[in-house]
């Protein structure tokens, strides 16, 4: 369970780091005592961009659930550190411009050089030497085992070592010195993600997978030894080579290595909670302390104060420092609103495992022949899923087309961040076309006239072409071949794909599956005469999730699951032809609210409709019809699990609420959780035992589920939401 933990202790220490990192760029002591200053600014601030580097590996490779190595989002990481390096370029080139940094003698080679490795002011070559530093540890634990990584890492490191704070040793060996002054040439220093950055990522990966486990052999006092000892040793090496005049740079030191493990060890040994705002805060920090430092000097000379806030260090570190935070501060809070409660804190929530939507979509996708792609039906919110979560799921999942009812579907997964394909599967009104245009989305082309509408807008839309097969819903009829063929002649509609629906796909009666076997020769024979008139039907898909079901021969370029992507069958009844290991992804659970005693005689609810034959203890649950609870339900035998066991829903279901017998439960109590949907202990309710009480599908069930009953993607516990504008701060964790 490591992967789902939180280390708040971190978050809290890389801004402490960040500090370190200005009192680096400060020097505080400076005004009274340079040696101790050298201490803290040459020697102890230097445990600071390790750290870093162990933080963003340890996060970055975390094991997985099961404790397997995970698959890390490298683009994702790539793209958003990236875009925080060009931020950064951005912030600082009036800065470099007013300098002279890119000046007459700036090469372009030199310029290479500076923006891979030196990151063109002295603070950001933090973000490529990331970058680099973690390609590489990735591209070495697609082959190699942690230790061997770390070994080969260790190797660079100890290059590196030599060509900055030992570097007075290589340069008094001729073959070495030659070396070294080669390196520098292409590198500058060996400061970068080549020699310094890989052996603390690394080390951060081997940290995570041993998160939690209690240290092993190891305890909390061996570690904080370890880091006392470190530290120790560190502050006798930076000052020893200080004093021999050996460092070119005063960066990496050996004793760096096990002070920072010892202490992201010390710090990861438990779980604490997660302190998101602190994290982007130590980031902000970092990224912008030197325009605060060139900010406070100004404003110093403007007031003619520069001997008050300059003169003095320690006052000008301190100035820096609560500028630098609070503008660190309102960053964060504008990236990070107040958090909502968690959803075990709310009266009633839904619980989406994202888990079982991958498993869901790998064995629909095994079922389908070769070359067949999954088009995933997301409306409705996602069938009362949580169609942005889901959505985006999916497509790190590898599925690149989306299907929604109407475009305001369309339009909010693509707000959303939502990519691929998105096909609109209804009628899009004229004043809405233009929104297809923008947000690049994919029309149905319902028949021959809407063809003829859209082409007469102006603009230029992908679509898709619905052929009427014999639902006579929305498509062009069959049998019409002219009116079929004018949609694909249209200059302004690019035809990317052709589809029906079948109408009894969910039945194995001969005579429906003989329908359906009749619309699938209409759909081809409709595909054959746009081939044999010279034009490209694009992908042909025809199976929903049923279709996929009944008939899982069927060679189409798409299939459309719906109910069947998200573990469900309309009716738990129906008979398929191919049985597939389908996981319900959805749970309903609500608080309780109250318990009390009703006596013998007494009634429960509106209309009086219960009235107890004994003495009863009743249990009210914080949910009701508003939240998508049917009215009738408990007329109709309808129970919800309470610790495990089965409690029936008594007296008439209320917008809000609902009350339950539950004298058979003992210890129920105010905050105990009700599950409505889903499994608690060895009971068990589905969505379909409540369609079947009801007299509904399955379907109509989850997707009534009320917008007000908050949503929690199971394996997304503990993840951060991702904030566009900001989300460069949250790649570095």
């Amino acid at each position: 369970m490591a992967a789902e933990r939180s280390f708040g202790r971190v978050d809290l220490v890389k801004l402490i780091a960040a500090v370190f990192v200005i009192a680096n760029h400060t020097g505080p002591l400076t005004s009274w005592n340079r040696e101790a200053d050298y201490a803290l600014t040459g020697i102890i601030s230097h445990l600071t961009v390790p750290f870093f580097f162990m933080a963003s590996g340890f996060f970055f490779f975390r094991p997985a659930k099961d404790g397997t190595r995970n698959k890390p989002p490298v683009k994702r990481f790539l793209w958003r550190v990236g875009g925080l390096y060009a931020l950064g370029l951005l912030l600082y080139l009036p800065v470099n411009l007013y300098t002279g940094h890119f000046g007459p003698g700036m090469t372009f080679g030199l310029l290479l050089r500076d923006l891979f490795f030196g990151g063109t002011f002295y603070h950001l070559w933090y973000l490529p030497a990331l970058l680099l530093g973690t390609a590489i540890v990735h591209a070495l634990r697609l082959r190699l085992r942690d230790r061997t990584i770390l070994l080969l890492a260790g190797a660079l490191y100890a290059v590196g070592l030599f060509g900055d704070s030992y570097y007075g040793l290589s340069a008094k060996a001729g073959a070495l010195s030659g070396f070294y002054a080669q390196l520098f040439d292409i590198f500058g220093q060996t400061r970068n993600g080549l020699f310094f950055a890989p052996l603390f990522i690394a080390l951060g990966a081997y940290a995570g997978n041993r998160a939690g486990d209690g240290g092993g052999s190891r305890s909390a006092r061996w570690y904080g030894g370890l880091f006392a000892a470190s530290v120790a040793l560190l502050l006798i090496e930076g000052t020893v080579l200080h004093k021999l005049r050996l460092p070119l740079h005063e960066d990496m030191y050996i004793a760096l290595v096990p002070a920072d493990y010892a202490l992201f060890r010390l710090l990861t040994l438990r779980g604490s909670r997660s302190r998101r705002r602190l994290r982007y805060m130590s980031t902000a920090a970092y990224l912008l302390h030197p325009l605060v430092i060139i900010a406070v000097r100004g404003a110093a000379k403007l007031a003619g104060a520069q001997t008050v806030v300059v003169g003095n260090s320690f006052v000008f570190f301190a100035a820096v420092t609560v500028l630098t935070l609070l503008i660190a501060a309102a960053l964060a809070i504008l990236a990070l609103p107040q958090a909502s409660p968690k959803p075990g804190g709310q009266r009633a929530w839904v619980e989406i495992d994202l888990a079982r939507l991958d498993h869901n979509a790998r064995v629909l996708r095994e079922a389908l022949p070769d070359g067949t792609s999954l088009m995933a039906v997301v409306k409705a919110n996602a069938y009362g899923h949580g169609a942005v979560s889901v959505a985006k799921r999916l497509y790190r999942g590898g599925v690149r087309q989306f299907a929604v009812a109407e475009i305001g579907e369309a339009v909010e997964l693509r707000k959303a961040g939502v990519k691929g394909d998105i096909l609109v599967l209804g009628y899009t009104p004229t004043e809405r076309l233009p929104e297809l245009i923008r947000w690049k989305l994919t029309q149905t082309v319902i028949h021959a006239d809407d063809a003829r509408r859209l082409q007469a807008h102006g603009g230029r839309f992908k679509v898709h072409v619905k052929i009427d097969t014999g639902m006579n819903r929305l498509g062009e009829q069959s049998d019409r071949d002219d009116e079929i063929l004018s949609m694909y002649r249209h200059d302004r509609l690019e035809v990317t794909g052709t589809y029906s629906h079948f109408a009894e796909a969910d039945s194995l009666d001969p005579s429906d599956v003989a329908f359906s076997r009749l619309q699938i020769d209409r759909f081809r024979r409709a595909v054959a005469l746009v081939w044999g008139a010279g034009l490209d039907p694009g992908r042909l898909h025809l199976q929903s999730s049923y279709g996929i079901l009944n008939f899982p021969d069927l060679e189409m370029d798409l299939a459309r699951p719906g109910i069947a992507l998200y573990g469900l069958l309309s009716s738990e009844n129906d008979a398929t032809r191919t049985k597939l290991d389908l996981r319900p992804v959805l749970a309903l659970k609500a608080s309780v609210s109250r318990v009390h005693p009703v006596k013998a005689g007494e009634s429960v609810g509106y209309g009086r409709s219960f009235t107890a034959e004994s003495d009863t203890m009743i249990a009210t649950v914080a949910i009701g019809y508003a939240d998508g609870i049917p009215r009738e339900l408990s007329e109709r035998g309808g129970s919800v699990l309470i610790r495990g066991r089965r409690a029936p829903i008594v007296g008439r279901i209320c917008m809000d609420q609902l009350t339950v017998d539950v004298s058979g439960i003992p210890g129920v109590r105010q905050g105990d959780t009700a599950t409505i949907i889903g499994e608690d202990g060895e009971g068990r309710i589905t969505a379909g035992e409540m369609a079947a009480r009801t007299g509904t599908i399955t379907n109509e069930i989850v997707c009534a589920l009320g917008m007000r009953a908050a949503k929690r993607f199971v394996p997304e516990a503990g993840r951060r939401p991702a904030r566009k504008a900001l989300a460069g701060l949250h790649a570095l964790r």
